[in-house]
């Protein structure tokens, strides 16, 4: 038994819209989100989360155009760990950054790579195994 158990539920709007946005993306009728979202992170990691946030719908970039656009440079690994810490994938979708080559590299949320690989096929990304 969790320590609130016995509380009854109460409903949070925020997380009904965020729900009703994921089921829509699920059900392929919905290409971006409009969850307002407040993210705790280092300032590096946010401004990677920042700028993962503004590539759109079935596009994808590598470790180091992500850093670059983030005005990070020749910071890939440290790009790579940002992007693994993402608190929020698929609303800033970290499954849209790969390898230079389109090649996959890991995935931490759901089950792993199996989850970045339909990811990537929902949103019609070319990749490679």
């Amino acid at each position: 038994m969790l320590p609130h158990d016995d509380l009854a539920e109460h409903r949070s709007p925020f997380l009904d819209d965020a729900l009703q946005q994921l089921s829509e993306y699920f059900a392929g009728s919905r290409t971006e989100f409009s969850v307002a979202l407040d993210v705790a992170g280092t300032p590096f990691q946010r401004d990677i989360w920042h700028q993962l946030s503004l590539v759109g719908w079935g596009e994808a970039l590598s470790y180091g155009e992500l850093g670059l656009a983030a005005g990070r440079p020749g910071s890939g690994r440290a790009v790579g760990g940002a992007v693994g810490a993402n608190p929020v994938p698929i609303l800033v979708g970290c499954h849209r950054v790969l390898a230079s080559n389109r090649r996959l590299t890991g995935y931490s949320a759901g089950n792993g790579l199996p989850t970045k690989i339909w990811l990537l096929e929902h949103e019609r990304i070319e990749h490679h195994a």
